[in-house]
């Protein structure tokens, strides 16, 4: 009787070893289960700075995006990261980007239909300046990226948001090759620019008035970048540009004659916008010269800051130098 006893104790005290280390391989595997889970979903945040300088935590890889800023999204295209965009300004796409134009409107490029963005429930929204007056309206819908090119370093910003993108969408590597690219592209016309003599002017045309531009301003990546001379360097650094006469072009007397055709750009009528056939703009060593150079209105007016805008642009103005 008395080793029967025995023989069922040790049996019981085995018993509660095994439950015990059950119940702690069971906790283990709970808390290693839980770090697992906290890292996963760690891994899918990530925090970057805006064109701003705040810090903005945006998902990884986000499957549903709202892109309003036309650099962004020909960025997102070129990095074949483009599927994840749901909705855009349909309304607004230049050219080079309609085949976005089946996508969901994301309302004006000014006004954001805030309504039709917030049903879509999208993971992240992407903007530029136009839209900073409804950033805080569309930070309540999702997390919201201000990235936009500063006009006192055009290049340096776009290569910033392109490489701000990458981390986003893991194309870090495709990213850099594309900057690459670009950097050589960018020299090779800049070796063009330095060797030349020519002095540049750039306009804005609207309805027959003309705004003129200079280093530091929109489109001063061609002075700052491109390093093509200025006609002019003491142009007022404006959004809209420093109005000007055609006596002026004609004073200043460019070699080159870039024009930026804001009518065409947005559908308007253009008709009166025909710089190289204004009988003063004739009288320059540009219009002399068949010098009066066009840039691609919706790449310049709508776009920019972008991998595949910024190589139009690259190949707008290399037109000067051929």
């Amino acid at each position: 009787m008395k080793k029967k006893m025995i023989g069922f104790l040790t049996i019981l005290a085995m018993g509660s070893l095994f439950l015990a280390g059950c119940s702690t391989n069971g906790k283990e595997t709970a808390t290693s289960t839980s770090s697992s889970e906290a890292a996963g979903k760690e891994k899918q945040e990530l925090a970057v700075k805006d064109s701003e300088g705040h810090d903005v935590t945006v998902p990884v890889n986000p499957k549903n995006v709202v892109v309003f800023d036309m650099g962004v999204l020909d960025t997102l295209k070129a990095l074949g990261k483009d599927k994840a965009v749901t909705a855009v300004p349909t309304e607004s796409l230049p050219a080079y980007l309609e085949s976005y134009g089946n996508l969901e409107s994301a309302g004006g490029i000014k006004e954001p239909d805030l309504e039709k963005i917030n049903a879509l429930q999208p993971e992240l929204i992407i903007i530029s300046g136009r839209q900073s007056d409804a950033k805080a309206d569309l930070e309540k819908i999702a997390p919201t990226l201000y990235l936009s090119a500063m006009t006192d370093d055009m290049w340096g910003s776009t290569k910033t948001n392109v490489q701000t993108l990458a981390r986003i969408f893991d194309a870090e590597k495709e990213a850099q090759a594309k900057l690459d690219e670009l950097e050589t592209q960018i020299s090779d016309l800049k070796k063009k620019a330095d060797a030349s003599d020519a002095k540049a002017l750039i306009t804005l045309v609207n309805e027959g008035s003309l705004s003129a531009y200079g280093h530091g301003s929109r489109f001063g990546l061609i002075h700052d970048t491109f390093g093509v001379k200025e006609a002019d360097d003491q142009i007022e650094v404006s959004t809209h540009g420093q109005e000007v006469s055609y006596e002026y072009v004609l004073e200043k007397n460019p070699d080159i004659l870039f024009v930026v055709d804001r009518t065409k750009a947005i559908g308007g009528d253009d008709s009166k916008n025909n710089v190289a056939e204004n009988e003063l703009v004739k009288q320059t060593n540009a219009g002399k010269n068949n010098q009066v150079i066009t840039l691609t209105p919706d790449v310049w007016y709508l776009s920019g800051g972008g991998l595949e805008s910024t190589e139009l642009m690259i190949k707008d103005v290399a037109k000067a130098f051929d």
